[in-house]
C-alpha cells in the first residue's frame, strides 16, 4: 500500500505543468537566440576589428615604402651631386630632407605592434644619422671642393649605411606583411566560426521549436481532442465515457473535471431511472392491490346479485350482465396497464420469466433463450427488461420482423442479444426510432450497446450491462 502511494506521489511530482513547460521552452529558445545573436555581434565586432587592423597594417606598409623611397631620394641626390657637383642634382636630396621629419613621424605612428615601433624608431634614427652624420657633411665637403669627399672610403661608407637601412626596411615590411596575413587568416577563421556557431544556434532553435511543437501536440492537442471526442460521446448518450489521465497538470485537471461531471450525470441518470422504476413498481402494486381488487370485488358482488334475481326480471338481469362484462373488461385493461407499467412477474420471478411473458404477448413469434439463469439486482433486472421491451417494440413497429430471437446470458456481465429478420438499416434510420433511448438506458448502468443492422439483413442488438456481485 505504501509502495503504491509512493509511486502515485512520484507520478504527481513528475507531472508536467503546461505553464512551467511553456516558460522553460520559451526561456531556452530565448537563450539560444540570444547566444546566436551574441556570437554574430562578436563576429561582426571581430570582423570590424580585423578590418581596422588590416587597414592599419596596409597603412604601415605604405608609410614604410614611402620612408624607404625618401632614403633612396637622399642617397640618389647626394650621389649625383658628389659626381657632378651641380646643384640641380641635389634637388631630390633637399626635398627628401624637408619631408623627413613629418614622414618619420607618420612612419613611427603607423606601426601596429610594439616590436614594429622599435624597428621603426631604429630605422628613423638610422636615417637621421645617415643624413646628419654622413650625407650633410659630405655635401658640404663637396661644396668646398674637398678632395676627400669623393674618395672610395666615403662612397663605401654611404653604401653600407643605405644597405643596412634597406635591410631593416625589408625586415620591418616582412614582419608587417606576416602580421597582416595572420590577421586575415584569423579574421577568416573567426568568420567561419561565427557562421558555424550561428548555424548551430539556428539549428538548435529550430530543433527546440520542433520538439516543443511535438511535445505540445502530444501533451495538449491530443488530450484536448480526446476530451472533445468524449464530450461529443457524452452528449450523444454515452454516459460511460471517461477521459484517460494526462501527464500535463492542467489537462489532467480538465480530464478529472470531465470525468467527475460524466460520473455525476451517469449517477443522476441512474438515480432518476431507479426512482422512476420505484414509482412504476409502486404504481403497479397500488393498481393491483387497490383498484384492481376493488373491481374484482365489485364484479363478484354483481354476479351474486345476478344470481339472486328472479328470472322474471329480464331487464334488470340484462343490466347486471352488462355491468359484469364492463367490470371484467376494466379488470383486464387495468391488469394490462399494470403489467405495462411494471410487470408483477418481474418482481416475483425475475428477468427471464418476465421476458418470456413479454415474448408470449408479442404479435410476432419471439423465442427466448437463457444461459446461467439467476436473480440479479432488481434495478438491473428492471433496466434490462425495459431495454428488451423497447427493442422488441422497435422490431415490431419499425423493422417489420417476422421473427425475434432473444438471448439472456448471466455471466460476469449480463449479455443480451436481440436479433430480428426485419428490414435492417437502423444506422440510416432517422432520429427517434428508439435506439437513442436504448443507449441512454444502458449507459446509465455503465453498459455498452452495439448495433449490427445492414440494410435488408435484419438487426442485431448486443447489450452488456455490468452485474453487481
Amino acid at each position: 500500500m505504501s509502495a503504491r502511494r509512493e509511486r502515485r506521489g512520484l507520478r504527481l511530482r513528475l507531472r508536467l505543468r503546461l505553464t512551467s513547460l511553456t516558460i522553460a521552452a520559451s526561456g531556452l529558445l530565448a537563450l539560444l537566440i540570444g547566444i546566436a545573436f551574441a556570437v554574430l555581434l562578436w563576429a561582426i565586432a571581430d570582423a570590424n576589428s580585423s578590418t581596422s587592423a588590416r587597414r592599419a597594417s596596409r597603412s604601415a606598409l605604405v608609410e614604410a615604402e614611402g620612408m624607404e623611397r625618401l632614403l633612396l631620394d637622399l642617397e640618389t641626390g647626394q650621389r649625383g651631386f658628389v659626381i657632378t657637383e651641380r646643384e640641380a642634382f641635389l634637388q631630390p636630396w633637399k626635398s627628401a630632407r624637408e619631408q623627413l621629419p613629418a614622414k618619420a613621424s607618420r612612419f613611427t605612428e603607423s606601426t601596429t605592434s610594439s616590436e614594429g615601433r622599435r624597428t621603426a624608431e631604429q630605422i628613423t634614427r638610422g636615417i637621421a644619422s645617415f643624413l646628419d652624420d654622413y650625407s650633410v657633411p659630405l655635401v658640404e665637403a663637396v661644396r668646398h671642393h674637398d678632395p676627400a669627399a669623393s674618395t672610395l672610403a666615403k662612397t663605401t661608407e654611404g653604401k653600407q649605411r643605405v644597405d643596412t637601412l634597406r635591410a631593416q626596411f625589408h625586415q620591418y615590411m616582412v614582419a608587417e606583411r606576416a602580421q597582416l596575413a595572420a590577421r586575415e587568416d584569423a579574421a577568416r577563421t573567426n568568420g567561419r566560426r561565427a557562421v558555424l556557431a550561428a548555424c548551430v544556434g539556428l539549428a538548435a532553435s529550430t530543433a527546440l521549436v520542433a520538439v516543443f511543437t511535438v511535445l505540445q501536440h502530444r501533451a495538449v492537442v491530443r488530450p484536448v481532442r480526446r476530451v472533445v471526442a468524449a464530450a461529443r460521446q457524452l452528449a450523444g448518450g454515452g454516459l460511460g465515457v471517461r477521459v484517460p489521465p494526462s501527464e500535463v497538470a492542467e489537462i489532467a485537471a480538465l480530464g478529472a473535471s470531465f470525468n467527475t461531471m460524466a460520473a455525476s450525470v451517469q449517477d443522476n441518470r441512474r438515480r432518476i431511472m431507479e426512482s422512476v422504476e420505484a414509482v412504476h413498481r409502486r404504481t403497479a402494486r397500488d393498481l393491483h392491490d387497490g383498484a384492481q381488487q376493488r373491481l374484482v370485488s365489485l364484479m363478484i358482488g354483481l354476479r351474486l346479485a345476478r344470481e339472486l334475481l328472479p328470472g322474471t326480471e329480464t331487464s334488470v338481469a340484462d343490466l347486471l350482465d352488462q355491468s359484469i362484462d364492463n367490470a371484467q373488461t376494466a379488470i383486464n385493461e387495468l391488469r394490462e396497464l399494470a403489467s405495462g407499467i411494471y410487470p408483477l412477474v418481474l418482481t416475483v420471478k425475475g428477468l427471464v420469466p418476465a421476458v418470456r411473458d413479454l415474448a408470449s404477448r408479442c404479435p410476432v413469434p419471439a423465442v427466448v433463450e437463457s444461459r446461467k439463469e439467476r436473480r440479479i439486482s432488481s434495478t438491473v433486472e428492471s433496466n434490462a427488461y425495459f431495454v428488451v421491451a423497447e427493442a422488441v417494440t422497435n422490431a415490431v413497429k419499425h423493422a417489420h420482423a417476422s421473427r425475434i430471437d432473444i438471448l439472456l446470458d448471466f455471466a460476469d456481465v449480463l449479455r443480451i442479444r436481440i436479433a430480428d429478420d426485419g428490414v435492417g438499416g437502423v444506422g440510416d434510420a432517422p432520429a427517434g426510432n428508439g435506439m437513442t433511448g436504448l443507449a441512454n438506458r444502458v449507459a446509465a448502468f455503465d453498459g455498452t450497446l452495439a448495433i449490427e443492422s445492414p440494410p435488408g439483413g435484419g438487426t442485431t442488438i448486443l447489450i452488456r450491462i455490468p452485474v453487481p456481485s
